[in-house]
């Protein structure tokens, strides 16, 4: 290029300058001609500036969903408003600490006596709540808003530090309700385990961790297969267990209701433990999940229930003579709770049969399931048996859904679940 053409390129280039400093002081002129002066609020950065959550507008209510849940007695009576209450409460952040025993101990120890006593002296936060049925007092949640956080400068260190020793293994942030199920498996070092819909992997990861709590049998004998039939998910599975740099696990990606035999020293493999947490409606996820009040049918259970028996059938298959099943959902829908689980015992009866683990967790407030429940349509109209549903509603609201006779239910011991 000449240096015409130079001359040209710069020329523009100073046009162009020139114009988008015209519109920037045009922009900054008021009404009178004069430059405004910037508020508080322009000159706040985005940190600053409070964050808006997404749901604020949604109105966290559900007459369909209250409706359903409150015929059928999920809860007492007399617990109803603190439960609905409850659940319009944002979800706290919990977390557990993992590792080895003695290093958890002293992780703990660091936790407490550097992050945790500092707030206990102050009237304005609330204090760090243990998780009294977690084992060694290693889970524990906060119960704190991002307001508390940036005014706190004691809060924002916790927060970095926690956040830190989640990127080096240490601590994992997961719900309380999530850490339960691969706590009642009871595993043992050298068990086969399966976890058949494995992603996003916090489950994964603590059983992996439950395996390797001897600390006197770094390698141990038992393994992890972990499964899930996305494939996208199979990488987030990847990236939350690779950090605990275990070589007791392996992950497939294989529809969970038809997984294959998988083949060891020339037999099929039985697993001695299998957490089955099914894809499910997820309305007990709601205080995660405000969404969800506007979006929930009784449909959703409808359509989820099949695969999830048949994928909790073949967990059953796979599972050793002696071995322990966990069937788990994010929903308190029964349809996808009790009514799979009394299918499985009719189907296998004489060959499995449900453990009470009423003292596992000493410290859980836990209810018994239901013996009877119902059927709700969209129009909310109520069915206690499959007769009294109309014909155009049968194809989705099948019999098997409804509770088992009386004489039934008594046969499957159904007050243990």
């Amino acid at each position: 290029m000449g240096r015409r053409g130079h001359k040209k390129q710069k020329a523009f280039r100073r046009a162009t300058v020139d114009a988008i400093r015209k519109a920037r002081l045009e922009k900054q002129k008021g009404a009178n001609g004069e430059p405004t002066t910037a508020t508080n609020e322009d000159q706040a950065t985005s940190e600053d500036r409070p964050r808006v959550s997404k749901y604020e507008d949604i109105v966290k209510e559900n007459a369909l969903f209250e409706k359903y849940y409150k015929t059928m007695n999920l809860v007492p009576d007399d617990e109803w408003d603190a439960f609905l209450a409850a659940l319009k409460e944002p979800l706290p952040v919990t977390f557990r600490v993992t590792g080895f025993r003695t290093h958890a101990f002293a992780v703990m120890h660091l936790i407490r006596e550097r992050y945790f006593q500092p707030l206990q002296s102050s009237t304005a936060i609330e204090k760090p709540k243990e998780l009294v049925w977690y084992p060694g007092s290693l889970a524990w949640e906060l119960n704190l808003s991002r307001n508390q956080l940036r005014s706190h400068p004691e809060l924002q260190k916790l927060k970095e530090f926690l956040y830190e020793q989640t990127e080096h293994g240490n601590i994992s942030r997961q719900e309380a309700v999530s850490m339960i199920p691969p706590l009642v498996l009871d595993i043992q070092p050298h068990h086969k385990i399966l976890d058949m819909c494995a992603a996003p992997g916090s489950k994964t990861a603590q059983i992996i961790e439950c395996l390797h709590r001897d600390e006197s049998n770094p390698i141990p004998s038992g393994f992890v297969i972990a499964n899930d039939v996305d494939n996208k998910r199979c990488y987030t599975l990847v990236h939350q267990v690779k950090r605990l740099e275990s070589p007791c696990f392996a992950i497939i990606n294989h529809d969970a209701s038809n997984l294959p035999n998988l083949k060891f020293d020339n037999g099929n493999i039985s697993f001695d433990r299998i957490l089955c947490d099914v894809p499910c409606s997820g309305d007990g996820t709601l205080r995660k999940n405000p969404d969800l009040w506007k979006k929930w049918n009784p449909g959703h259970a409808f359509s989820l229930q099949s695969i999830q028996l048949r994928i909790a059938t073949r967990g059953i298959q796979l599972l050793a003579p002696g071995g322990l099943m966990v069937y788990s959902t994010c929903s308190m829908n029964p349809i996808e709770n009790e009514s799979v689980v009394a299918q499985l015992l009719q189907a296998f009866q004489g060959q499995i049969s449900l453990v009470d683990i009423s003292d596992k967790l000493p410290g859980l407030k836990t209810i018994p399931g239901l013996k009877k429940w119902c059927i709700i349509g969209k129009n909310q109209e109520i069915y206690n048996s499959f007769e009294e549903v109309p014909k155009n509603m049968q194809s989705l609201a099948r019999p098997n859904m409804f509770a088992p006779s009386s004489d039934v239910i008594e046969q499957l011991n159904i007050e243990r679940w």
